[in-house]
């Protein structure tokens, strides 16, 4: 039989049995409809009578043949529903209702055998259309999947007894060590203080004028949450290869001068150092891609596969200016802006935070920068949940070399301009030139 020829995966006699096991007992219905919905129902007319049932549920009417029947009568649907006489045979094909969630399980399968196969048909089509890029073809099957995937995620209730023990335990475990966060930590205390971390869904853009040491900001931000807490991250880099990465990295985490590290000039003691960070660093869940001019569909796509592959929790990408649109033929601005939007998305898609640096433009110079000055488009600002600014005085060259400048660091300012969901303000951080690393201010006593 050719394929066009095949009738859809349905099971109507699974689909009898669970309207039938539900009028046998009608407090079932308030498990099924937690993952259980009318389009799950390939039978018109047991799609009609499972809406009719809803109804009654959601107006805490008890629903039997009579009140079923009723129901479907005031709606004008008793007729496509098959009638009186379907609807009472319905409880003869089940003795029981004890089977009830198998039942709704084999209909909630089929069903998404049948979104697959649509899924399929959609991307077929798609793919001998000749105006649709091949890049456009994968992102939209890739992105299809992926909700087809989450959206037949199950969920139940919870009895507010075991919800109230874990929320104190949450809630006691947070009194005890100050550094928790509900979000993924940065690593500075003050700034995690006024964030709570960086919280899931949310784009979080750090712009500062070049050379401001918005790498070395990230790069601090993820040896504290891949490195030192474990926690599953991505680094999209289309600036630098992933040995300058990792350079960067290993001179941060062993605390040796970064000239050092590029030029091998190292003592036995900083190169037992360096093995040491190399071997931490090994065991990090911490991935690296080093694409130049990165497509903003490949980066989308590949985000998507780490997510399910690697589990990835927290997303940084160094810098959004530096993304291709597929979209050249356009103004560079509607471009940043469809860019910005897309990130955006893709952290709430993912349900994890994005967070992309960016470059302010060059008016800024010696003064701070404010949101009006981010590079490009005003779209960034109003996409991102939370905008902040890498600012510090420039030093004279001579006070750069000063090694005592370098061992007490830069004093630099973190300004959180735009929080959507919590408040703004300064935080103080130093900049330790020597290993491209920011630390928290210590502040006097």
């Amino acid at each position: 039989m050719a394929l066009k020829d095949k009738v859809p995966p349905s099971n109507i006699e699974a689909e009898q049995a669970t309207l039938g096991a539900l009028l046998l007992d009608w407090e079932a219905v308030g498990t099924v409809i937690t993952y259980l919905r009318p389009d799950n129902f390939y039978s018109i007319q047991n799609k009609k009578i499972f809406e009719a049932m809803l109804k009654l549920y959601n107006n805490s009417q008890r629903g039997d043949l009579i009140t079923l029947t009723e129901q479907l009568r005031s709606d004008n649907e008793l007729e496509n529903a098959g009638g009186p006489g379907y609807i009472t045979a319905l409880t003869d094909t089940v003795a029981t209702s004890a089977n009830v969630e198998y039942y709704a399980k084999i209909v909630l399968e089929q069903s998404v055998r049948r979104d697959l196969i649509k899924v399929s048909n959609k991307i077929i089509a798609q793919s001998y259309d000749e105006t649709v890029g091949s890049r456009a073809v994968l992102e939209d099957a890739q992105k299809m999947i992926f909700e087809l995937s989450d959206s037949n995620q199950t969920s139940s209730y919870k009895e507010a007894g075991p919800v109230v023990v874990s929320t104190i335990e949450m809630i006691e475990k947070l009194y005890n060590n100050k550094n928790a966060f509900t979000g993924i930590p940065s690593g500075f205390r003050d700034l995690d203080t006024m964030t709570s971390g960086f919280q899931d869904s949310e784009l979080i853009i750090i712009g500062a004028r070049p050379s401001m040491g918005k790498t070395a900001m990230a790069l601090s931000m993820i040896q504290n949450i891949a490195i030192k807490e474990k926690i599953p991250a991505a680094l999209f880099s289309l600036e630098m290869s992933d040995k300058q990465i990792m350079q960067r990295l290993l001179a941060a985490q062993g605390r040796i001068p970064s000239q050092k590290i590029r030029t091998g000039l190292l003592t036995m003691q900083e190169l037992q150092r360096m093995q040491d960070a190399a071997g931490i660093i090994y065991e990090s869940p911490l991935y690296i891609v080093d694409t130049p001019n990165m497509k903003l569909l490949d980066l989308r796509a590949l985000a998507r596969r780490m997510k399910i592959q690697r589990g990835i929790k927290i997303i940084f990408i160094d810098y959004i200016t530096l993304i291709t649109s597929e979209n050249t033929s356009i103004p560079r601005h509607e471009q940043i802006a469809e860019i910005s939007r897309s990130l955006k998305s893709l952290a709430r898609e993912l349900n994890i935070p994005v967070v992309a640096l960016s470059q302010v433009r060059r008016d800024a110079e010696g003064q701070e920068p404010t949101l009006a000055d981010l590079r490009e488009s005003g779209s960034i600002e109003q996409d991102a949940d939370v905008v902040m600014f890498i600012h510090r005085e420039r030093q004279k060259k001579q006070n750069e070399e000063d090694p005592s400048q370098k061992t007490l660091g830069m004093p630099t300012k973190l300004i959180v301009a735009k929080q959507r969901n919590g408040p703004i303000g300064d935080v103080e951080l130093v900049f330790l030139p020597q290993f491209t690393r920011f630390e928290t201010a210590e502040k006097e006593m």
